[in-house]
């Protein structure tokens, strides 16, 4: 069984960096997103500006996962693939990214509105992001994962909403998945015990009916069991007393998104 690892404060730093080249390649897929896109050209995009970055994709080719990001559009929860499907008005459409820079790993995702949604999906939204901020509330010195967890569930489920179980949040850094995990659901007190130099992705998945998914032939994606949409928001957060640090960042997708809105 594989052992927590670990960070120091340098290592942290690193891996800053790394989540902050993810945040501005949410960022720059933000400046393209709107109805008649191709999701493989977000994909190309996002490559590209990793690369010319000096970072490489953290998805593409891990356990042969043939994409650099995974974009799961309404109904699909996590790990879709891009393709030629071309994005429309009303739909909501998880990007999730990944990065490698100087040997460590940064991770997170964001989901974004296509042209004008339904009021559903604007609460969905505006709920799992919530759920992100409250999870990562409870990531400090002497907290369990439990707490984040039940944190993420009691406010997804007081909206009515149901909280994804089969899949979680998860240690990051020196490797992509590292223990221990992050359940996005848990009783208080319950699960591994936070500590100074842990550095773990915190990432709701919240649907908007039913909790249940399912698991498609294609050995990636997630879906909704009732085909309604799901909501993916994640951050790589560093363990410390007091106060959780966000490595990544939603600041450069927001700004793109505010300047759209004023355009």
């Amino acid at each position: 069984m594989s052992k927590i690892i670990f960070k120091t404060a340098e290592e942290i730093t690193l891996i800053r960096q790394s989540a902050q080249l993810v945040a501005k390649s949410l960022g720059e897929i933000a400046k393209i997103i709107k109805p008649g896109v191709k999701t493989i050209e977000l994909d190309k995009l996002a490559e590209a500006y990793i690369r010319d970055n000096g970072g490489v994709p953290a998805f593409l080719n891990f356990h042969g996962f043939p994409y650099s990001l995974c974009i799961s559009p309404n109904d699909q929860v996590v790990h879709g693939f891009p393709g030629q499907q071309e994005l429309k008005d009303g739909d909501i459409i998880s990007v999730d990214c990944g990065v490698v820079l100087n040997g460590f790993y940064g991770d997170s995702a964001y989901t974004f509105a296509v042209g004008e949604v339904s009021e559903e999906a604007k609460t969905l939204l505006r709920v799992t992001q919530e759920c992100l901020a409250k999870g990562i509330e409870k990531a400090v010195v002497g907290m369990r994962t439990g707490d984040i967890g039940f944190a993420v569930q009691e406010h997804a489920e007081k909206h009515g909403f149901g909280v994804v179980k089969e899949l979680v949040g998860h240690g990051v850094g020196v490797k992509l998945h590292e223990k221990p995990e992050v359940p996005n659901y848990g009783k208080r007190g319950s699960g591994a015990k936070l500590e100074e130099g842990m550095v773990i992705a915190i990432e709701p998945m919240i649907n908007a009916g039913k909790a249940g998914v399912k698991f498609w032939k294609d050995g990636w994606t997630v879906s909704t069991v009732d085909g309604k949409p799901s909501a993916h928001f994640e951050h790589t957060v560093a363990v410390h007393k007091g106060k959780a640090e966000i490595l990544s960042s939603f600041e450069f997708v927001e700004e793109v998104l505010a300047k759209n809105k004023n355009i």
